[in-house]
């Protein structure tokens, strides 16, 4: 697989802080795009996911869809699909669950990618966050060279505003 180069990364330092991240790219995000989100269990990848959602409008419940494998969410302006391939037997499996039918259709979140590699297609944007101590470090990998500077200008305002108000960490 080909993956993109590495963009960036941002140090986050609470589950808040990460929704609202995830709140802005939001509003960079392509209409039709594959993301993976890679990260041990708990690294917060769902909570980026809820954030995101949160960004676009939605204020209902977000779950991990580690039993249901996937939740839809179908929003007036962008249809989101997020899958947890965590417990996926085979990647198979993906097939039934229409996939096929899904690709171009929004934007795609596959936590676990790994498990569902060989039907999935090549990852837009891939997403690694990583523990560090009392922070999640979100590094990311982009095809897109306009949306590489559209999420870099999201990360230093983003990290100026921290910085200028410490009270959020």
């Amino acid at each position: 697989m080909n993956h993109p180069a590495i963009l960036s990364e941002i140090k986050l330092h609470s589950q808040q802080q990460q929704e609202a991240f995830g709140a802005l790219l939001a509003g960079v995000l392509p209409k039709h795009a594959v993301i993976f989100l890679e990260g041990e269990l708990g690294a917060g990848k769902t909570t980026l996911v809820r954030g995101i959602l949160r960004g676009f409008g939605w204020s209902g419940t977000v779950k991990s869809p580690t039993y249901t494998i996937l939740e839809p969410y179908e929003l007036p302006q962008q249809n989101l699909y997020h899958f947890d391939l965590y417990r996926l037997a085979d990647a198979e499996e993906l097939e039934y669950l229409g996939l096929r039918e899904l690709l171009g259709e929004g934007l795609l979140f596959f936590e676990w990618p790994e498990r569902g590699e060989v039907l999935l297609p090549a990852a837009d944007i891939i997403v690694n966050i990583q523990h560090e101590k009392s922070a999640r470090v979100l590094k990311f990998k982009i095809r897109d060279p306009h949306l590489q500077h559209q999420i870099a200008a999201i990360i230093q305002s983003f990290e100026h505003g921290l910085s200028a108000s410490p009270e959020k960490l």
